[in-house]
């Protein structure tokens, strides 16, 4: 089981967590919502729990709860800018479809 970022998105959580100041990496996870089922949660994490599941990448730790991981494994971050918008993207290879706003998905 894997979670991985790419180069792109563990510069940009670094930059973040380096003007919180504060943080042990990013929390990632599912919550149920949505037209299509699930949506992605993240956040930054200041502490490690119990239960979480740690990945670390390109220096950056991704910390996920074992619930979570059953439908994030395999998943890459990516961080990219198109046109005037920019955001981390979600490449999650257990996705079988998705609504048609990009919010939610379902496995």
């Amino acid at each position: 089981m894997a979670i991985t970022l790419t180069e792109a998105a563990a510069d940009r959580v670094r930059t973040f967590m380096d003007q919180r100041g504060k943080g042990v990496g990013l929390r990632l996870g599912v919550k149920t919502t949505g037209c299509s089922g699930m949506a992605y949660v993240m956040e930054y994490a200041d502490v490690v729990e119990d239960d979480d599941v740690v990945f670390d990448d390109h220096g950056v730790k991704i910390l996920v709860n074992p619930k979570s991981l059953v439908y994030l494994d395999g998943t890459e971050l990516d961080y990219a800018r198109e046109g005037l918008n920019e955001g981390f993207q979600f490449k999650n290879p257990n996705v079988k479809d998705e609504c048609g706003c990009g919010e939610s998905f379902n496995i």
